[in-house]
This record gives C-alpha cells, structure tokens and sequence, in this order.
C-alpha cells in the first residue's frame, strides 16, 4: 500500500468541494466501494481513501452526498 501524500491544500480542496456545482459523473458511487477487512486500520482507510477518491464528496446511486464535520468547543462528552 502506498503512503498517503495528501497535502493540507489538498485535503481542504476535497473537504471544500461544492455540491450544488459538482459534476456528479466525476464522483465515485460509494456502492462500488469495497473495504477489505483483511487489512489493518491504517490501510482500510488508506485503501478507502483511494477507492472513493473525496471521502467528502461522492455518489450513491443518483444521490450525491457531501460529508462535513462541526467543530467542537470545549470537552465533549458523549
């Protein structure tokens, strides 16, 4: 498995992808996606990463779903 290259810019460019203007065919179905639950953590995600291209930003099926994170303030308990 290769080692994982993403810069910052990068990372902030597939986080910041607009899916009001995104072309949907440039997209991943996340159903084609297969997780090998052989590999170790690092490298399913690794692995996940580069099946799906944008983890933030892909299909399922006509659908195109963006995945975004809030920030927390302070200590969380969940």
């Amino acid at each position: 498995m290769e080692p994982c290259a993403y810069t910052m810019e990068q990372i902030e460019a597939t986080q910041n992808v607009d899916i009001r203007t995104v072309d949907p065919t440039g997209l991943r179905d996340i159903r084609e996606v297969k997780v090998n639950t052989d590999l170790p953590k690092r490298e399913r995600i690794l692995d996940f990463i580069r099946q799906i291209g944008n983890p933030y930003c892909y299909r399922h099926g006509k659908y195109v779903v963006k995945v975004s994170f809030g920030s927390i303030c302070g200590n969380a308990q969940l």
